[in-house]
Parts: C-alpha cells; sequence; structure tokens
C-alpha cells in the first residue's frame, strides 16, 4: 500500500493538510516516498496530568502535536524516527485504559487509546512501518532508550530520600536518567548525557555515582585497549594502576536498573 501511495495526489494532499495545521511553527513533512498512513487522538501521559495529543502516522515517522482546534490548528509538533522506536504494552491503571510506551533514545512516553481495538489497530501498524524500515535500512532495532518521567502526581514524596514532602515550596524535580520524581537534595547533580542532550543534564544522587561509575569502568577499558599499542612503540605502561581503586570502591556495588512502569515492585524501595 506504501508504495502504490507513495507518488499520488492524495498523498501529498493529505500531508499538505498536516503541514498547514501546524503552520509556520511546524517542520516541512513533504519528502519523495513519504506516505501519511493514518492519524487519531490518543491520550498522552504528561509530568502535570494526562492531555490528548494529535498524532500522524508516516511511514518513516510517527508525528505529534498539541490540538489547538481539531482538524484545523496544531502546535508544538514533535518528529520521531520510527527506526528509533520501541512499542511496549503496559496493563491499566485507575486513570488510565489501553495504555502503551513509546520509547526511544532521547524521549519516552506512555500513551492510551480510547479502546482496546484501537491500541491493537495502532501498534500492529506502527510495528509493521518500523519492520519494514529497519529491513530496508538494514539497522538494528534501537537498544538504549531514555526513561519516561513518572507524572508529579505519582507521589508526594522524593522518590529516592522518601522523607522530603513536595509542596508549594519544595519543587519536584526528575531525573533524566531514571525519570524519578525526587526533591533538590537528592538531585544536585549534572551528568553529561549526549544521547539525550549536548548539556549536562540533572540527574539523581544515585544515577550520578552510577554514571560516574560506568564512565570510569569505560575509561579503563580504553586504557588497557591502548597499553598494547603503547608497548608495540616502545612506551612502558605506567605500573600500579590497578591499585587505584579504594577498597570502599571495589566493594561497592549499585543496584540492578529496575523500571517504574513495568516492575511490580514498590517505588519506595527504589531509593538509595
Amino acid at each position: 500500500m506504501v508504495d502504490h501511495l507513495a507518488n499520488t495526489e492524495i498523498n501529498s494532499q493529505r500531508i499538505a493538510a498536516v503541514e498547514n495545521c501546524f503552520g509556520a511553527s511546524g517542520q516541512p513533512l513533504a519528502l519523495p516516498g513519504r506516505v501519511l498512513l493514518g492519524e487519531g487522538i490518543l491520550t498522552k501521559e504528561c509530568r502535570k496530568k494526562p492531555k490528548p495529543r494529535i498524532f500522524f502516522l508516516f511511514n518513516d515517522i510517527l508525528v505529534y502535536g498539541s490540538i489547538i482546534i481539531n482538524k484545523r490548528k496544531y502546535n508544538s509538533q514533535h518528529i520521531i524516527p520510527l527506526e528509533d522506536v520501541t512499542l511496549e504494552t503496559l496493563p491499566d491503571t485507575l486513570q488510565m485504559k489501553n495504555r502503551w510506551m513509546i520509547k526511544t533514545s532521547k524521549k519516552s512516553f506512555v500513551v492510551s487509546a480510547a479502546s482496546l481495538t484501537e491500541r491493537k489497530e495502532w501498534i500492529s501498524h506502527l510495528e509493521e512501518c518500523i519492520k519494514h524500515l529497519l529491513t530496508k535500512t538494514g539497522r538494528q532495532p534501537c537498544r538504549e532508550h531514555a526513561a519516561p518521567w513518572i507524572p508529579d502526581k505519582a507521589t508526594d514524596i522524593c522518590m529516592r530520600c522518601t522523607h522530603t514532602k513536595f509542596s508549594t515550596l519544595t519543587r519536584r524535580h526528575h531525573c533524566r536518567k531514571c525519570g524519578f520524581v525526587v526533591c533538590a537534595d537528592c538531585s544536585r547533580h549534572r551528568f553529561l548525557m549526549p544521547r539525550l542532550s549536548p548539556k549536562p543534564l540533572r540527574v539523581c544522587n544515585l544515577c550520578y555515582r552510577q554514571l560516574l561509575a560506568e564512565e570510569k569502568k569505560e575509561a579503563e577499558a580504553d586504557r588497557r585497549q591502548a597499553e598494547p599499542i603503547r608497548s608495540a612503540v616502545g612506551y612502558e605502561p605506567s605500573s600500579g594502576d590497578d591499585s587505584d581503586k579504594s577498597d570502599d570502591e571495589k566493594a561497592e556495588q549499585w543496584p540492578a536498573d529496575t523500571e517504574f512502569y513495568t516492575s511490580a515492585v514498590s517505588w519506595s524501595s527504589f531509593h538509595s
């Protein structure tokens, strides 16, 4: 069907209509070979509360935005390459039914459909497009995904220390690594994660220690890999590097990553 519609007038008109709805605030969407396959309104779980969003499925991208006037005006356009998307179905909650998660390397979030049938159709079409695109490009599915942000209303206390109560004066913050809602004292650090942003991002204290440990491990691996090269050109490797770590650092073990949305473990057990 995609090949049949790719160069048709009706497809061009439909894409132009979407561009017009986003206006000057949106990016151009018309490209050779791009086909608009479907559209619909889904409820997106946002930081403050769930909100309706318009979604457009193309054969290579997923576009969504805020609804100003349905079918006429949208803004806050977001474009997600489908080759970066992984899907995960989620259980229902009291507030949200027919949920699933859209996971990408830069941003992950939860959406819900009006019915179970609609969710199945969305997931089926998305997976078909992703599979076709990966086969065409020869790329492997994305393995690393950004953590979805836990909604503010999911907790009234810090999800790390479990002591600080949030209020008008005590703000909520989100760790960009795990997505947890944390207090200022539990998220004083920032760490550069190029996959998410060119600037250092706020992370909780636990994730900061984990990221430092991973960075140190990678640096050690690079050093060991470079040693044979230095030896081959006549440099003597420095001695005593293996003893740099203190006994505390050697004994320290970080807990395995646990997913808030898919785990049966209560979030209160996640604190450091």
